[in-house]
């Protein structure tokens, strides 16, 4: 039995790394290009300040609509375009996240 569970908290873990990895790879893919330097006046990965500033004010799912359909220079879907609602939120909580 506790074999059973120590498999079942391992497995957890391991896929909750894959996640984390998964969600660093949808970034690096296609959000950092803009996101990492800030360019077009994009939000900062990391910049947990103007993040904040905007999940407060706008709401995630403001956020996650803007991700889908553009909003000023970021293209539609940002060039993620499998990326599901449930993967723009984690991206965006990912460059919110202080570095």
């Amino acid at each position: 039995m506790n074999r059973i569970l120590a498999a079942i908290a391992l497995s957890g873990l391991f896929a909750s790394f894959a996640s984390a990895d998964g969600v660093e790879d949808s970034y690096n893919k296609t959000c950092a290009i803009c996101h990492a330097a800030g360019a077009a006046g994009a939000p900062k990965t990391g910049d947990e300040k103007a993040w904040k500033q905007r999940i407060e004010e706008k709401g995630m799912d403001t956020l996650v609509k803007h991700a889908n359909t553009g909003i000023n220079a970021m293209p539609p879907k940002g060039m993620c375009f499998d990326c599901s609602d449930e993967d723009f939120k984690a991206l965006i909580e990912y460059m919110a996240k202080p570095r």
